[in-house]
């Protein structure tokens, strides 16, 4: 993602280092299997919602078919059996 600050980059820790891009923090990819659509209302936010009530913080990157969330990667154990609570298919 570029703005106007700098640039973003979602990318795997060994790729980062391996280009000498620094980073400040890691994260891990947890993938929702559910059907989602970019026009649909509420997924976003019943999934950030049960995050946060436990302290875990989350950025979501909407896919056309799937969401994808990036969570603290000390906390993707945890977040991981919050989101099965939730129901529906999710993978590492």
């Amino acid at each position: 993602f570029h703005e106007d600050e700098g640039l973003s980059l979602v990318v795997t820790r060994f790729n980062a280092e391996q280009a000498e891009i620094a980073f400040d923090s890691t994260f891990r990819l947890l993938t929702l299997k559910v059907h989602s659509s970019l026009e649909a209302v509420g997924l976003t936010a019943a999934v950030s919602g049960a995050l946060a009530e436990q302290g875990i913080s989350a950025n979501v990157v909407a896919a056309y078919h799937h969401d994808h969330i990036l969570v603290p990667a000390h906390q993707a154990h945890d977040a991981l059996a919050i989101l099965q609570k939730l129901g529906g298919g999710l993978t590492k």
